[in-house]
Formats: structure tokens, C-alpha cells, sequence
């Protein structure tokens, strides 16, 4: 079966029918035996000429050859005779209505020996072989299954001829003799073979043409930065972009990206830094066919990557893997023909990188993709990153590495980490303008200043005392400024300052702003409810029908995908949102507030200010956006310094916390068998960006020293042993089965052992009246500390000093039971041992 031009052609070899040559080559006369009689014989040389078509059939000579009549052939017709006469002998002589049957061949078989049976046509021996099988089968039922038996083509000529019911029924000779002179005066037509060889050159080429046209989209390599136009086609759909900017087609037709050179590539914030990386990760997955990895910051980031490139991954035919929360797979399923893009978190992108190596398979990761790559800096968070970058570093040289961020500063000590070129532009969109706001007055932030403030208006709204004391930062006159025909975001310090923000928001609203967008406004709440399986959070039931939601991680992915749509719509004007939505969630508004420069009781960096009041601003919407940071008298010199000064330097945090990260990647370099010698041990330090920071962050001690102190630590707790290897004859560290759990866990060092002690006294002895024995094993301890109960308060729960005393006696009784059975224990076993 060919295609052609979108139609099916089927090519089979032209209809002959079977000429009188053809069938009497069947039956090669033989020399006759004593008795007189001739026997027949079929030659695998003729059986095969009878089935398959011969070049000679396609000429134009003389298709009969030397015999023009069956009657030239006495032989043939003599054993016809034969046969007839030897079958009428068991034959029935009652006619079949309407068909010809020949009842002779049901009765071959008991007239030859067995020695002549392999003699006859296949079709007679086949039928032969039916009727043995069928077993107590009548002579009459037999007969009549001859009407599917062919002999060739002769026998489906005969039997296919009909007689009236009052019509003598022919003679087997007389039958063969009509049917074989028919099928010899038949028209044959005739088709040279230089024909049928010209007509399968066509089909061919037809096919080859077909399946290039198929195949277009998959070999479409040039249009769009060596991808299928398609992938164009697909971004203007799902994302409204038709064009890119200048420096998006400078920074993809860099040489760095051409070589699969590691990539650091800096911008602000909305200047379209992550559709370059899709772009190159689309790149990986369609054209080199290999997966990919893509590490964000937060989980409500990878839930939205997830939902925004789902519809790309099911139009290009490759596969989106999520690991954030509780969801991924370790290791990863290894697919046979689609690729994976896996979207993670810091911590799982590091444990799925941990997997991948373990179980050999980290050079299927062809490129990693790090969005806000100056987390390397942030404390715990920040020494995964860079442990996750190491190990794909050292273990894998074909992985290519791009990191992007709004904030960098010491790109060189990036770079000489990564051994990545880097690009950098001041390209933004939409033209931020920033502002400061202490008491009524609204300062423009110029650092051609000298203070690097400078007046631009006081606000002018009227409060109530009431409403003055509400809302002493008049976040209400900013919000009101803008809402409800643009959006505006409000950056609040907690999650609880987010919701009760919103709620007194709306209670000093005016009432019109229930009319706008009402309908669509209920349908929110509806689906709301709908989610929560008919419950629906009080505040969001306050806010909405004024245009205001709250958004944080307290929300549910559903409640925060409807939340996050309908702000988008225009449905919602106005959120509460912490600084989980500055990093990455594409949520945009034409004003930006920071209700304070603190982030819960830390002060902003620049990163994550700059991160912020990049919110502000919708390319293609606003032609301006502008952020508004509100402050107080104590904080103005500390603000001053946060909006003039650049950058933070980007430090490794390996040694953060008496350098916990580095001994939990030495823990699992051993664990993994990355590296097993002290030598090995040093060579992938070497690798980590600690190395490259090292001369200033520990000047006392060289990475030697503090690569030997780490494995002296892991030792003594006991995470780590060392062997002898008779091979090498070295020292080789191996990991215990408490090290194994530890780094495969996650757990912190410092609290492994205290934990596996807690877990084996609650083997002893686990209360499962009531939740609070399980509570007190999944407590992490490092939130112990941040406990200060006030004792005062258990004291004066007990009233009275009996209930004291009770308690006291009570845990004494205890005591003395438990030592109580375990003497008599002793003097049991002393029984049975020694006998009275």
C-alpha cells in the first residue's frame, strides 16, 4: 500500500487467468509400469511455476506454447477417466440444486496407497488433511464442503458452474474439457514487463515524496533558531509574543549557545530572560533529543512553568515532569522515545540530580536550566544549589549549564565556577519608574542626588481618624489611585499580613466597587467553592466581590491557578501577595507596593527589592510602571543605602552554619561513589564555588584542611568508616547504613544521630492512643529553638498540689515497676539456667 499526493494507492500484480500450458505443467507424464497404468507425478519445479507469476507471463509470446489444446495431452485425460470410472463405484447419484459438486475427490484417497497420496495438488491433500481432522464427518457433509475447495483455478471454474435441476450432470472429463477451453478463449490483457517496471520507479518515487512531506515538521530545522516554525506558531498562541527583542535574538545566536558552551546571561526583571531559556530548552529536547532539567526557586513557580509549558509539550510530543511538594519520582522513569523536561525545586532538582548519578544516567541530562542563579547566596537553600551544579560539573562534561538572573555582581567568580561565557543587557520593556514614601510625602528615588531622593508630590486624601488609625501607611489612597481599571500589587512582610491587609482594604472601599465585573466576580467564588468541595476561605469570600485576593503558599494549587487567572483577566485588580510571587510568577501590575522593607523580620536585599519592584510594568499594556516602597523615619538611612547601592556579591554558603553543606556533599560524593579516596575527595572540592571563593571567605585554613577536618567529622559520627583497598592499596571511605539514610534523606548532620536515637526509643514504647506521640518524631528540630513557651502558664494548669504530688508519685511508681521486672527477668532466666 503507497500513498500519493493524500490518496492510497494499492499496486498488485495484474489479473491473469491461468492458461492451458500452466495447467497441464501440473502433471508431468511418467513412464508406465508393467501393469499398464501411468501414474501421476507433481514436480516441485512445476508447482512452483503454477503459483508465482514468470517473467514470460509479462511478453507478449505466445502464452500456450507448443500445446494448443488440452486434447494433446492423452495423458491427462486417460487418468481423468480413471479416476471418473474408480469413483462412480461409491458415488451418490443424487444431483445438487443450483451447483455443480463433483463428487469423485472425497474418494481419492481409497483407491491409492499411501505411497501415491503425496501426489496430488496441495488443495486435494489439503482438503484430505481437513477430513481426517474432522473424524466422524458423513459422506453427504463431505461432499458439500467441496464447494470451498479450490484446485487451482480450474476447480474454482467448475465449481462456480451452475446446471438446472433437470439437467444431466456433466462427466468429470466433459466438465474439465469445457471449463479449461472457456478460461483458453478468455481475453488475457497484456502488459509488457518494461511497463510494470516503469510503473513501480513511480510508485516508489511517489512513496519517498509522501513520506518527505510527512515528515516536513520534524525536519523543519531553520525557520526559528533551528526549531520547527511550528514552535513560533505555538508561542504566539500561548504566550501573545509575535516578535522577540533585539537582545533575545543576540543572546540566542550567540557562539556560546552554537558550541553548547555553559551560559550566564543577566537582565532586569520582565526583560524576557525566561523565554530564551525555553527557547534553548526546546532546542535540547526536539533537536538533540536529550532531557532537560529546569531548577526554580519556589513551588508555586514550578507549579505555573508546569501549567505554561504544558500545552507545548503536547503539541511537540515531549513530556513534563514536575518535582515540587510532595510529587516526582526518584530515580526518573527512562523513556524509550519522548524526552522530559523536569520542573524542580532547589532540593528536588538536587535529589534528582543525586538519583540520575547513582543509577548511571546523568548524561541523559543534556541541559540544566538554574532561574535566579544569586540564590547560591541565600544560606541552606543556597549550598544545595551549588551542591546540585557541582555534581552535574564533575560528572557529566556533555551537560550543558545556563544560569539567568535579575541580580548579579561578581559574575567573574560565577563564571570561572560554571566555566560559562556570559551576555548581559539593560534592555527593559517598560519604564520603571521608583518611589519612596515616608508619612504623607512621595519621594522619586534619582541617584544622581546626593541624598537620592527627590520630592514628587504629597498625597492628598482624605481620612477619618477612624481610618487614620487603621491604616496608618495610607495604603488605601495608593491602591485607589490605580484600581479597578489597572491592577496593583501589595508586597506584605507575612502571610498573615497579607490577608488581614486585604480585609481592611475592603472595608473602607467604597461600595462601587462591587459593580465591576460582578457576574464574572460571583463565578470566581463558585469555583472557589467548588475547589474547597463547597468551603471557601472567609477572607477570600470578603475580598472578591471587591476585586481583591490574597496570594501565598497558605493557598491551594487550585485556589491559587483561579486566583492567578482571574487577576491576569482583570477579574481581580488588586492582590496581597509575599515575595514568593516577586520570583518568577508572571503577574505583572501597573503599580508595585512594598507595605514594608522587610521580609518577616529580615531586612530586603537589593535582589529581592529589585525583584520586586520589577513586578511593575505589562509590556504591551502599560507604558509605564512604578513602585512605591513605604517606609518609616527609623528606617530611611537603611533604605537610602538599599535602592542607590549595586548588587550583592553572590557567595557560596557551603561553609554557612559551621559548614554543614560542605560535609553533607562530602557525605553523599562517598555515598554516590563519586568519590571513595581522600585524593578523589579533593579533586571534586576543586569543582564547587567555595574553591573559587575560598582565599576570602576562609583565609585560615586552606580547602585541604578543611576537606580532611570534614571527613574526621563524618567519621566520628559515624556516617563514614574507612577500608583498605588490596587493589590500590589505599584508604577508601564507604558510607554506614546511618550515612546512607542520612544523605538520601536530606537529614541535617547535626540532628542524624539524635534522631535515629529518638526513632529507636519510640520502637520501644510508640503511644498510638493519640496523635501526639507521631507529632513529637515529626517535629523538626531545628524549630525547637524558636519555641519559648512560658513555663508560668503549664504551672498554673495544676491547680492543686496533689495533682502535683500525683504526678511525681506516679513517674516514681513507673520507675520502680520497670526495675522491678527486670529482676524478676533475671532471677526467671537464672531458673531455667541453673535449675533449683
Amino acid at each position: 500500500m503507497m500513498e500519493s499526493g493524500g490518496l492510497k494507492v494499492q499496486r498488485r500484480p495484474p489479473v491473469r487467468k491461468r492458461s492451458l500450458s500452466s495447467v497441464h505443467s501440473l502433471y508431468t507424464p511418467v513412464k508406465k509400469k508393467p501393469s499398464g497404468k501411468e501414474e501421476m507425478k507433481i514436480t516441485s519445479e512445476s508447482h512452483n511455476h503454477a503459483d508465482c507469476p514468470t517473467e514470460e507471463n509479462g511478453s507478449d509470446d505466445d502464452l500456450f506454447g507448443e500445446y494448443d489444446s488440452f486434447a494433446e495431452d492423452p495423458s491427462l485425460l486417460a487418468q481423468m477417466d480413471y479416476l471418473e470410472e474408480k469413483c462412480k463405484q461409491e458415488a451418490t447419484n443424487t444431483a445438487l440444486e443450483h451447483q455443480f459438486v463433483t463428487p469423485t475427490i472425497p474418494s481419492i484417497s481409497k483407491h491409492l496407497a499411501e505411497d501415491d497420496f503425496e501426489d496430488f495438488p496441495c488443495s486435494q491433500l489439503f482438503y484430505e488433511e481437513a477430513k481426517q481432522d474432522s473424524g466422524t464427518a458423513t459422506n453427504h457433509n463431505r461432499t458439500n464442503d467441496l464447494c470451498n475447495i479450490e484446485v487451482g483455478d480450474v476447480c474454482t471454474s467448475m465449481v462456480s458452474h451452475k446446471y438446472p435441476k433437470d439437467e444431466k450432470r456433466k462427466s468429470l472429463r466433459d466438465s474439465l474439457k469445457y471449463t479449461l477451453a472457456g478460461n483458453a478463449k478468455a481475453h488475457t490483457p497484456q502488459i509488457s514487463r518494461t511497463m510494470q517496471i516503469k510503473e513501480t520507479i513511480i510508485m516508489e518515487e511517489l512513496d519517498v515524496a509522501q513520506k518527505t512531506v510527512e515528515t516536513s515538521s520534524e525536519i523543519d530545522l531553520g525557520p526559528f533558531y533551528g526549531l520547527p516554525s511550528k514552535v513560533a506558531d505555538l508561542i504566539e498562541q500561548y504566550k501573545g509574543i509575535k516578535n522577540l527583542y533585539d537582545w533575545q535574538h543576540t543572546c540566542l545566536t550567540l557562539e556560546s549557545l552554537r558550541q553548547r558552551k555553559n551560559l550566564i546571561y543577566s537582565l532586569p526583571t520582565s526583560g524576557g530572560k525566561t523565554l530564551v531559556a525555553e527557547i534553548v530548552i526546546l532546542q535540547e529536547l526536539l533537536c538533540r533529543k536529550r532531557d532537560v532539567l529546569m531548577i526554580l526557586p519556589y513551588v508555586a513557580i514550578v507549579q505555573e512553568k508546569v501549567r505554561g509549558l504544558s500545552a507545548f509539550g503536547v503539541e511537540l510530543e515531549f513530556l513534563i515532569e514536575e518535582y515540587a511538594g510532595s510529587k516526582g519520582r526518584f530515580p526518573p522513569i527512562k523513556r524509550r522515545t519522548k524526552k522530559s523536561l523536569y520542573i524542580a525545586t532547589i532540593e528536588k532538582g538536587h535529589s534528582l540530580v543525586n538519583s540520575l548519578i547513582e543509577t548511571e544516567r546523568i548524561s541523559d541530562l543534556g541541559l540544566v536550566v538554574v532561574d535566579e542563579l544569586h540564590m547560591l547566596s541565600e544560606g541552606s537553600r543556597g549550598a544545595v544549589l551549588e551542591m546540585a551544579l557541582s555534581k552535574v560539573l564533575y560528572t557529566s562534561e556533555t551537560t550543558q549549564i545556563i544560569g539567568m538572573s535579575a541580580t548579579l555582581n561578581n559574575v567573574n567568580e560565577l563564571q570561572q565556577f560554571l566555566k560559562a561565557d556570559y551576555y548581559t543587557d539593560n534592555f527593559r520593556p517598560v519604564e520603571l519608574k521608583e518611589y519612596v514614601k515616608l508619612r504623607d510625602s512621595i519621594y522619586e528615588v534619582d541617584n544622581k542626588e546626593e541624598n537620592n531622593f527627590t520630592l514628587s508630590r504629597v498625597l492628598n486624601y482624605k481620612y477619618s481618624s477612624n481610618m487614620l488609625r487603621m491604616d496608618p501607611d495610607h495604603i488605601i489612597a495608593l491602591v485607589t489611585e490605580v484600581i479597578p481599571n489597572h491592577s496593583c500589587l501589595v508586597f506584605c512582610p507575612t502571610k498573615k499580613n497579607c490577608e488581614n491587609v486585604a480585609e481592611m482594604i475592603c472595608k473602607y472601599l467604597n461600595k462601587a466597587y462591587l459593580g465591576h465585573r460582578e457576574a464574572e466576580k460571583k463565578q470566581l467564588i463558585e469555583d472557589l467553592r467548588n475547589t474547597g468541595n463547597g468551603t471557601i476561605c472567609s477572607v477570600l469570600k470578603r475580598t472578591v466581590p471587591f476585586g481583591i485576593a490574597y496570594h501565598h503558599s497558605g493557598l491551594t494549587s487550585d485556589e491559587r491557578k483561579l486566583v492567578e487567572e482571574a487577576y491576569s483577566s482583570g477579574v481581580l485588580c488588586l492582590l496581597t501577595c509575599t515575595s514568593t510571587l516577586a520570583a518568577g510568577v508572571n503577574l505583572p501590575a501597573r503599580r508595585v507596593i512594598l507595605r514594608a522593607p522587610y521580609v518577616a523580620k529580615d531586612f530586603l536585599k537589593r535582589a529581592q527589592y529589585k525583584q520586586m519592584v520589577g513586578r511593575a510594568g505589562r509590556a504591551g499594556i502599560d507604558s509605564a510602571g512604578e513602585s512605591i516602597l513605604i517606609i518609616q523615619e527609623k528606617d530611611k538611612e537603611m533604605v537610602r543605602e538599599l535602592v542607590s547601592k549595586p548588587p550583592e556579591n553572590c557567595y557560596s554558603n557551603l561553609m554557612h552554619d559551621c559548614g554543614k553543606g560542605f560535609q553533607s556533599l562530602l557525605l553523599s560524593l562517598i555515598g554516590l561513589k563519586i568519590a571513595k579516596t581522600a585524593e578523589e575527595i579533593y579533586q571534586f572540592a576543586c569543582y564547587t564555588l567555595f574553591s573559587v571563593q575560598q582565599k576570602h571567605l576562609s583565609k585560615e585554613k586552606s580547602l585541604w584542611d578543611i576537606t580532611k577536618e570534614s571527613m574526621e567529622y563524618l567519621t566520628s559520627k559515624g556516617l563514614v568508616y574507612t577500608k583498605h583497598c588490596p587493589e590500590t592499596q589505599q584508604l577508601i571511605f564507604e558510607v554506614s547504613r546511618l550515612g546512607q539514610a542520612t544523605y538520601k534523606g536530606s537529614i541535617d548532620l547535626s540532628y542524624c544521630d539524635m534522631l535515629y536515637n529518638d526513632l529507636r526509643k519510640g520502637l520501644e514504647g510508640l503511644v498510638l492512643q493519640s496523635y501526639l506521640h507521631l507529632l513529637y518524631h515529626v517535629t523538626p528540630y531545628d524549630m525547637v529553638t524558636q519555641c519559648s513557651p512560658d513555663w508560668m502558664i503549664y504551672f498554673r494548669q495544676v491547680k492543686k498540689m496533689t495533682q502535683v504530688r500525683f504526678i511525681v508519685l506516679s513517674s516514681t511508681f513507673f520507675q520502680l515497676t520497670n526495675t522491678l521486672h527486670r529482676k524478676l527477668n533475671g532471677i526467671t532466666k537464672k531458673y531455667y539456667l541453673y535449675g533449683r
